[in-house]
């Protein structure tokens, strides 16, 4: 847990260094949703049709998309440091508890959210691997590094802006050639939080299992 708390720690300290560029944030957000590597480009390398998630299903989340791209042109003073692909696998530990982190990516500049959305759902993977639904150790985890995050940044507007960073990120982790090996409820379960997630206008963090249900 401690580790945990170090990554959200450096992280909340990357994010404090801020840049006033408006349209830098909404090239960003363009970005998250219609280019190769991200969400459009994600979907389409999905199989088709793909029977878990049928192509009437993804129709619906590029609509839902479409207009949270609209919404966050109202956050645009949001514009920080990220590092752009902060999970597990680009972070190495040394013995000592220190750690350094690899493969910066996307450019210096865009929303936090991206680095949060992308290194907590990785709890939230690992966290349905041992039950049904988040618990234990790995939603213990999951909590610890949203928790630290906020008091240290103070950035309770995030929980405004992350879902599309969320689906961005779960469709990485849910993708059938890339994780082939994940059980069925296991994908099930990433899929449908990166749908339910857009349905609130506001995250609850506290609360991942319900967007699972």
């Amino acid at each position: 847990e401690n580790l945990t708390r170090q990554f959200a720690r450096w992280l909340s300290r990357v994010h404090s260094d801020k840049l006033d560029a408006p349209a830098l944030y909404l090239r960003s957000i363009r970005q998250l949703i219609g280019h190769s590597e991200c969400i459009w480009g994600l979907i389409d390398t999905y199989p088709y049709p793909y029977q878990p998630f049928p192509p009437t299903r993804f129709q619906e989340l590029e609509k839902r998309l479409i207009e949270w791209r609209w919404e966050l042109r109202e956050y645009a003073h949001r514009l920080a440091a990220v590092h752009g692909d902060f999970h597990p696998w680009n972070v190495i530990v040394r013995s000592g508890g220190d750690f350094s982190v690899l493969d910066r990516s996307r450019g210096e500049w865009g929303e936090p959210a991206d680095d949060v959305a992308s290194m907590s759902c990785n709890y939230l993977l690992y966290g349905l691997y041992q039950h049904s639904r988040v618990q234990g150790d790995f939603e213990r985890l999951y909590l610890a590094f949203w928790e630290e995050y906020l008091e240290q940044s103070n950035d309770e507007e995030m929980l405004e802006v992350i879902a599309p960073f969320y689906v961005f990120r779960c469709l990485v982790i849910a993708h059938p050639d890339w994780y082939p090996d994940h059980p069925p409820e296991v994908r099930q379960g990433l899929l449908r939080f990166l749908v339910n997630v857009l349905s609130e206008k506001r995250f609850d963090y506290r609360n991942p299992n319900k967007y699972m249900e």
